[in-house]
């Protein structure tokens, strides 16, 4: 055990905040796996708690053995990867299996665990996008020159995507064009993949209704989500917000104490999806504003971490796989207090969840390769005039 701590390099505080995070969601998960239990009829709140514990432990594997790995190889890792999951994309897409007997088109079955592939893909396609900003910084930036290496895998991985996972896609979009701006890429150019992003959304809903039947219905369910967020009419989903707001009210400034939330019999994925209410219901206002904070921290640690990489890909890198975990976790707090629709993103390291939580601990371990000043010594021998883009953009600005 000593040996294996000795081996753990990078931050130390951002590994202190991982694992505090997870240690937490054994309680809130522990606690509302009962929804699951009692209401759905699905195995019993220890199996839930094993499980969730065997999927924390596998990610805190992956962890330990991505922040091992020196930074610049994440390069061509993003290149033989990218294909892949595009592959992997289209075969979810087309699998056309359910689970339970709803739409799983999010899913590929394996052996143990159904496997997310979209969770996969925007970690990859961020990678590969932080490669290709690098690559191009000392270059006139040229839009035709750039469609085919950067947009085309973009488009194609959100597209994918899209048609099974609307908020998922506008995520991953929406962090590919952060990303682009702190790397320097043109505002003006940004703003032409935005107008053609909503172009070729426009036709896709066209298309959608058109032929109904293949997809599933999804435009439908999204066009009533954004109705019901904006007209507060009575719906599943406003059923959902509901409980979650009466879960919250009740949970007042200290909350009623762990284990003792009423609302997670009632509500429906409230082990993941809508655990942060859960939490604010056991442990208050306190409770939700100071796991607010710890997110806001492992903010503060990813920012400093990419500002002190010596290199451009390192500073990329740690924005582009770190910055979309902070905004889903904030996604998934305002969905709670019903200031964003109901969208389907789980609260990343606190939710119960298998790929998902993984995909999370494997964006963290790179973050943390980022900053093993070990492979930081040796990625400043080799790329020493790099421009750190952090500060191309406080300039910019």
């Amino acid at each position: 055990m000593l040996a294996l701590f000795k081996n753990i390099n990078g931050d130390k505080a951002l590994w202190a905040v991982v694992a505090l995070l997870g240690l937490f969601s054994f309680l809130p998960v522990y606690s509302a796996s009962s929804n699951l239990v009692y209401v759905v009829g699905n195995g019993t709140p220890i199996g839930h708690l094993v499980k969730h514990a065997v999927f924390l432990i596998f990610g805190f594997g992956i962890i330990y053995g991505i922040h091992r790995i020196p930074t610049h190889f994440f390069k061509g890792l993003s290149l033989i990867a990218m294909p892949i999951v595009i592959v992997l994309l289209v075969i979810t897409l087309f699998q056309g299996s359910s689970v339970d007997g709803t739409n799983a088109s999010r899913w590929i079955r394996l052996p143990f665990v159904k496997f997310q592939t979209s969770t996969l893909a925007a970690v990859v396609l961020m990678i590969y996008v932080a490669r290709y900003l690098t690559k191009i910084k000392d270059e006139a930036i040229n839009f035709k020159e750039s469609i085919v290496p950067l947009w085309l895998p973009v488009f194609a991985v959100v597209g994918l995507i899209l048609p099974a996972n609307f908020s998922t896609a506008g995520i991953i979009f929406t962090m590919v064009l952060v990303l682009c701006f702190i790397g320097g890429y043109p505002f003006k150019y940004l703003m032409g993949i935005v107008g053609s992003g909503l172009l070729a959304l426009t036709f896709f809903i066209l298309v959608a209704k058109a032929f109904p039947d293949a997809f599933a219905n999804r435009v439908d369910t999204w066009e009533n989500r954004f109705e019901n967020f904006m007209n507060g009419e009575d719906t599943e989903a406003d059923y959902q917000i509901e409980k979650a707001k009466i879960a919250i009210a009740t949970g007042g400034i200290v909350g009623k104490g762990a284990g003792k939330s009423v609302q997670k019999n009632f509500l429906p994925q409230s082990s993941s999806d809508f655990i942060y209410a859960i939490i604010v219901e056991e442990y208050g206002l306190v409770g939700g504003v100071v796991l607010m904070l710890f997110f806001l921290f492992l903010l503060f640690r990813i920012v400093v971490i990419a500002n002190g990489s010596p290199t451009t890909f390192g500073t990329l890198l740690a924005l582009a796989v770190g910055l979309p975990i902070i905004f889903q976790a904030m996604i998934n707090m305002a969905v709670a207090v019903e200031l964003f629709p109901v969208t389907g993103q789980n609260l990343p390291l606190i939710s119960s969840g298998g790929t998902s939580a993984w995909m999370t601990c494997l964006a963290i371990g790179i973050v943390l390769s980022v900053s093993n000043k070990q492979h930081r010594k040796s990625k400043s021998n080799l790329n020493i005039n790099e421009t750190n883009p952090l500060e191309i953009l406080s300039g910019q600005l």
